[in-house]
């Protein structure tokens, strides 16, 4: 019983990194990434889909995406759509392939995307947190129904208050790579 509440409490703060990483890589550094481009949605033929399900995008070269629509009807729509995205990106097509350059950063961009971080880094800690509460009030009731002893429930909050510091280091760790990369000039 206790061995599957350690189980989904490590279960659980695995999806809170991992949905950090992809947080993350939404976050523009200056360099060219096609995950930059994965919250663009994009109008085909009445339904809203990804970018990446109408069209290849590739890194052309460190600060310029090429995007390479599936099909050239699609062209326009694409580029509309990555203009009107809150990415602050100016794509340019030669009639089959959207070029999209990225801007470099601006001290002030590089501040507010590091705030960005941080806020996206402290919500991962906040769910990591909420798990350990979750899982330590599954073991307390376990004890009130007597189904553990006190010093099970004791060895398995330390256990799950492990897991929450492993977790909670690995999201910092993430915070600080990021935060290099935002820096790097």
């Amino acid at each position: 019983m206790i061995n599957e509440i350690k189980k989904d409490a490590q279960v659980r703060m695995q999806k809170s990194a991992e949905s950090l990483k992809g947080a993350f890589q939404r976050i523009r550094t200056g360099r060219a990434h096609p995950t930059i481009l994965e919250s663009v949605m994009v109008d085909y033929y009445g339904s809203t889909m990804p970018i990446n399900q109408v069209a290849n995008v590739n890194v052309e070269d460190a600060r310029t995406l090429a995007v390479l629509p599936w099909e050239k009807s699609m062209v326009p729509v694409i580029e509309k759509a990555i203009m009107t995205s809150d990415l602050g990106l100016n794509p340019s097509n030669n009639g089959s392939i959207i070029r999209v350059p990225m801007p470099p950063l601006t001290e002030e961009t590089r501040k507010n995307y590091i705030k960005q971080a941080r806020s996206e880094a402290e919500g991962a800690r906040v769910a990591v947190r909420n798990v350990r509460r979750d899982a330590n009030s599954e073991i307390k009731a376990l004890l009130k129904q007597k189904e553990i002893s006190e010093d099970e429930e004791r060895e398995a909050e330390d256990d799950i208050q492990k897991l929450t510091d492993k977790f909670i280091a690995e999201i910092d760790t993430q915070l600080e790579h990021k935060e290099h990369d935002l820096m790097q000039v």
